[in-house]
């Protein structure tokens, strides 16, 4: 009987893996979640943290859930992450001179398509 008892124990201390596991603070596990589905990948690179199953996420999910039980704010961490893997991690990457082309290129084309536009019904009225 104490062997189990003592079984039941050591299984009980064992430290929770939160990679795979939910944080028992449910304000704590959905702060952890949104920003675990903003988070890229580094190996999948298709895949948000949360989505993955390769061991670098597992490791990506346990850093987040551990900084955040720890009282960390989702900003800090993400900024850990930027800092610790580049911006390439996030899904919003920050505004930098690097990740300036990914913000301008989409309102560069549309100027462009509204230019060609106008061109073009201007020689339809002209």
């Amino acid at each position: 009987m104490s062997v189990l008892l003592a079984i039941a124990l050591a299984a009980s201390a064992a430290p929770v893996d939160l990679g795979y596991n939910q944080l028992p603070d449910a304000r704590q596990e959905a702060a952890a979640t949104e920003l675990m589905f903003e988070l890229r990948c580094l190996v999948c690179q298709g895949q948000s943290i949360a989505d993955s199953d390769v061991s670098m996420a597992a490791d990506m999910r346990r850093i987040v859930r551990q900084k955040i039980a720890a009282g960390e704010k989702p900003e800090a961490v993400r900024a850990w992450l930027i800092e610790r893997y580049g911006s390439y991690v996030s899904y919003d990457p920050p505004l930098t001179l690097a990740t300036a082309p990914l913000w301008l290129a989409p309102l560069a084309l549309l100027a462009l398509g509204l230019w060609i536009a106008r061109g073009s019904f201007r020689r339809r009225r002209g």
